[in-house]
């Protein structure tokens, strides 16, 4: 539902253009919304140059519309005589569309510079790690295909991986932006990269370091469990416990 009130504001706002001269297009209401925020604005010229969208046709029914009604070219009378089951398909629709084109648009030179500003202003999160001291994160998608596994946050100075905080975060596909974002940014801003984290946690019990027989024993025991586990899920039972 919250597709179609999506749709039926932008129908609103577009009947109020008589009084107003501001007109809230898709792009700005997709951008808006709260979870969107790691999202850039892709320009409309990029968006309509069909050489950047090769391959993308099949992602959806009726492309050429879904295209329109991303850049705000679809006539209202066409919006007005839909459905509620056909608005809310291409709300749904221009949202993959978009997600897609922008995983192209941010290793673009345009779209690098714009990342670039979100990454300075830590809108993507700041790493979690105590020795990484609030670095600032990158989005990045373990796959190129949609629908697979969601967004992750790289880190360029742990160079580990971390889940959004926000659910909101957490829920966006993480193909809109693609599996080489990160390495494609840092490439182009070298000086972007941090050093390497020279600090490590070490365990301690009442200020000593554990001794390294220990550490090796705590490995081995869970190099057992693991093998453990991986006996039990093929139904082998040999009284392990």
């Amino acid at each position: 539902m919250a597709d179609v009130e999506m749709t039926e504001a932008r129908l609103d706002t577009a009947e109020g253009s008589i009084s107003s001269e501001y007109v809230e297009f898709w792009i700005d209401l997709f951008l808006g919304r709260k979870g969107h925020e790691y999202f850039c604005d892709v320009d409309t010229d990029y968006i309509t140059d069909r050489f950047n969208l090769i391959n993308l046709q099949k992602t959806v029914n009726k492309f050429t519309q879904v295209i329109q009604y991303i850049v705000d070219e679809l006539d209202d009378g066409v919006l007005e005589q839909m459905s509620s089951a056909r608005l809310e398909q291409l709300e749904h629709d221009a949202r993959k569309l978009y997600g897609l084109i922008h995983a192209r648009y941010v290793i673009t030179i345009k779209g690098l510079q714009k990342m670039l500003q979100k990454y300075k202003e830590a809108d993507f999160g700041r790493c979690p790690r105590v020795y990484c001291n609030f670095q600032p994160l990158l989005p990045v998608g373990l796959h190129d295909t949609p629908g697979v596994d969601c967004v992750k946050l790289y880190c360029p100075c742990c160079e580990d991986l971390y889940i959004p905080k926000s659910s909101r975060h957490s829920a966006i596909d993480g193909a809109y932006f693609g599996t080489s974002f990160p390495g494609m940014f840092l490439q182009a801003f070298p000086e972007m990269v941090p050093p390497r984290p020279v600090k490590r946690y070490v365990p301690r019990i009442f200020g000593f370091e554990l001794h390294k027989q220990a550490q090796v024993a705590r490995w081995q025991e869970l190099q057992r469990r693991k093998l453990v586990h991986s006996l039990e899920q093929r139904g082998i039972d040999g009284g392990w416990k």
